[in-house]
């Protein structure tokens, strides 16, 4: 391979003087460790194919001798296609055996993501840690499923220790690079009543007689091969081979991840990771900041390029992006610049409640529509997948296509359906869909074959499932706990028809939710997933409040399930901001800044500090998603539940530089909340002080007005917050806050 060609010959190539000054030094620095910290929207892509076909190009490596890690197989693909696309970069006699005619890559790439490029080295080298080479790589049912045979046959109760939990403790010291021999006693505490540690060395040992590992062992293994002495030439033969080390999004890998990549670059040194500290967001699922930030002490003499200039959004909205993520302690420091125009404000919008904040969103886009904004460059970006039920039925209202992009849709949700499903069989004992929905949700130890007779018996007399287990329970044709636990399932549903002429809808399906067991459910399961499901759960029971009763609810769902789909691309996109990463549009709505909600409260509680700033880095990434228009909304009320709480702005809002936001919001959204004022008194002086003003004394239809002691009927006496037309926000002494119409009330003595 030619390998003497000139810096100022390579200089000459062509694709370097597309590449601005920052670019073009990363591209450049091909000797030692590197880090490119690519602020979002700086051509960080550009910056990774330019240095990969530079390499390639000036005669430095062959592809194989060259490691480059991404973590999706798209970016992969796409780094080959650009590479083998590049003028200047694809010269026969520089990548000769790089690629085929036509392009398609040769087997002498090391390009692809950690676990396949960890599989592939594994495969090599199975039989030192137990495998064979033609290992099957389990999914993650099949992991559930293993593991839970290994929890019975020890008597491990599976349902006060799911599974699923364990699982991913298991994964998470997995990522960790910790066997079951490395992982300190003290932190299996004490899940599985302290038999943890024992139950992942069995699945450990079960995997091997398996010829079987999952995706955590692939690095793991590796790993364990590495670090082992007695194959230490097996390291040694590949620290030699990868004279050079590219690796995109830095910032998102876990501890084995930056072992791994530590232990392949120790030879040469020549390390080039691109990543943006700001941007490291998932912390949740076992990535480290700390590997982005400890860089420089990781490899001394490190040169750190910032990429600043972005080519995406205009100037407001990056110094917006900038004021926020300028509060975070633990980041390298960059500052995001545009040479294009300064655009338009950063929106701050506060309204009343939810359903406005729909509404005012929803009106948004249509003006942006008639401003020439496409809808499929608009996106509403939210914290919790909850908060797109509100959106996705006004934007159902207002005939406005959109689609949910990484996530199902609200009412096609499992906890969702499952509480229809509750509902429904209420309304309608003969619906057999509901009835084999909620049978054994959650599980009562009805089996296959139980259902079968009912089936069967059903079929036979040409009646509903119902009908025909109320048949089965007048004669002995079942007996024992399970005709017990059927009698008392047909029992609560008899029950909850008669409650249901007794009461709201709402307090039903609270009831419902409670009494089945099904609350309890999701409260015991220990799954990342359960705590937003019970989120969900909770905005289930917001969406019954805006029905007069169960029946139009359930013909609202139905309604909705059976709109059609809009295929066409103009739609508008509603996600979460961990799903919008790496994406951007024209126009981007973010709902929901409240604190609590946005910062999560959760994520505070459970990381405090670096919970915080990953949250603050969550809003860093919402707002440069957007390239022209950016608007931030926050609402003074949510139903949570069933009940109003009223709820504080976001602290990023007052982080927000006031030259670059336009305040569009009402007066008099916190007068009578005092929260605001130890909001304000933070020591942080608030903005949103000066837009709340004082409240004007609004009575409503009936005469009643702020401060107005009154009684009501079922939630006893209470002071009247604020009034809309003949709504009453009032704060009952016991029942907290609620939402009642005027006419229910009465002045208390």
């Amino acid at each position: 391979m030619t390998t003497n060609i000139s810096e100022q010959a390579a200089g000459g190539f062509s694709y370097l003087e597309t590449l601005n000054p920052a670019q073009r030094d990363a591209v450049e620095a091909l000797d030692g460790p590197v880090l490119v910290l690519a602020g979002a929207g700086t051509g960080k892509t550009r910056v990774l194919t330019t240095r990969l076909g530079h390499l390639l190009a000036t005669g430095r490596a062959y592809p194989s001798q060259i490691l480059a890690v991404t973590f999706t197989n798209k970016a992969a693909a796409e780094m080959k296609r650009r590479v083998s696309e590049m003028p200047g970069a694809s010269h026969p006699e520089y990548i000769s055996g790089a690629f085929a005619p036509g392009g398609q890559p040769m087997e002498g790439w090391w390009l692809g993501t950690f676990h396949s490029l960890a599989a592939r080295m594994l495969r090599r080298h199975a039989e030192i840690v137990g495998l064979k080479s033609n290992f099957t790589i389990l999914n993650e049912d099949d992991q559930i499923r293993l593991l839970k045979q290994l929890m019975e046959a020890e008597n491990i109760d599976v349902k006060k220790w799911p599974p699923r939990l364990l699982i991913n403790v298991i994964q998470k010291w997995k990522d960790k690079g910790l066997t079951p021999d490395q992982v300190p006693k003290d932190e299996a505490g004490h899940f599985a009543d302290g038999r943890l540690l024992g139950l992942y060395r069995a699945y450990q040992e079960r995997l091997k007689i398996l010829n079987a590992c999952d995706f955590g062992d692939l690095l793991l293994h590796v790993l364990t091969i590495f670090r082992d002495p007695a194959h230490e030439d097996i390291l040694v033969k590949y620290q030699e081979k990868f004279k050079y080390v590219l690796v995109d999004e830095y910032q998102d890998t876990n501890t084995g991840q930056y072992l791994w990549l530590r232990l392949l670059a120790q030879k040469h040194k020549n390390i080039c990771c691109v990543g943006d500290d700001d941007q490291s967001i998932y912390g949740w699922r076992g990535a480290d900041i700390g590997n982005i930030l400890k860089f420089e002490k990781d490899f001394p003499g490190a040169k750190i390029v910032r990429l600043e200039q972005n080519y995406r959004s205009t100037g407001h909205i990056l110094s917006a992006a900038n004021g926020v993520i300028a509060h975070n302690q633990s980041r390298l420091g960059k500052e995001l610049w545009s040479a294009g125009d300064a655009g338009h404000k950063v929106v701050v919008r506060g309204v009343w409640d939810g359903m406005q904040e729909a509404a005012a969103a929803a009106e948004m886009i249509e003006d942006l529509q008639r401003k020439g904004i496409k809808l499929s460059e608009m996106a509403v970006l939210v914290r919790a997948a909850h908060q797109t039920r509100a959106f996705e039925e006004r934007f159902i209202k207002e005939a406005i296509p959109h689609k949910v992009l990484a996530g199902m849709r609200f009412y096609e949700r499992q906890e969702i359906r499952d509480a229809i499903a509750y509902l429904r069989l209420i309304a309608q004992p003969d619906d057999d869909l509901a009835f084999e929905r909620t049978i054994n949700v959650p599980k009562r130890g009805i089996g296959p074959t139980t259902v079968a007779k009912i089936h069967t018996l059903a079929r036979s007399r040409q009646t509903s499932l119902s009908h025909a287990l109320g048949m089965m329970l007048e004669t002995d044709e079942l007996t024992g706990k399970t005709k017990e636990r059927l009698k008392t399932f047909m029992e609560n549903f008899e029950r909850w028809r008669v409650l249901s002429r007794e009461m709201s809808h709402v307090e039903l399906a609270q009831i419902v939710l409670d009494e089945s067991g099904y609350t309890a459910m999701w409260l015991a399961d220990k799954s990342p997933e359960a705590a937003g499901r019970l989120d969900n759960m909770k905005e289930f029971v917001n969406a019954l409040n805006e029905f007069d009763n169960l029946d139009m609810f359930l013909e609202h769902v139905s309604l909705v399930m059976d709109s059609d789909d809009n295929t066409s691309d103009e739609q508008v996109s509603i996600m979460t901001y961990h799903a919008a990463k790496g994406l951007e549009y024209d126009a981007v709505i973010l709902p929901g800044w409240e604190e609590g909600l946005f910062p999560n409260q959760r994520a505070m509680d459970e990381n405090g500090i670096a919970g915080l700033e990953e949250e603050r880095r969550l809003a860093y990434v919402g707002l440069t998603r957007a390239k022209k228009r950016a608007a931030v909304f926050f609402a003074a009320n949510r139903l949570i539940y069933g009940s109003w709480q009223s709820s504080l702005p976001s602290r990023f809002i007052d982080e927000l530089p006031k030259d670059h936001v336009e305040v569009a919001t009402e007066t008099g959204l916190y007068q009578a909340q005092p929260r605001q004022q130890d909001y304000i008194s933070r020591g942080r002086p608030s903005r949103l002080a000066d837009i709340s003003g004082p409240a004007p004394k609004m009575e409503s239809e009936l005469g009643f007005g702020p401060g107005d002691k009154v009684f009501h009927q079922k939630f006893g006496t209470g002071t009247v917050v604020t009034t809309d037309g003949n709504k009453l926000d009032i704060k009952f002494d016991k029942a907290g806050r609620k939402k009642v119409i005027d006419s229910f009330v009465s002045k208390a003595d």
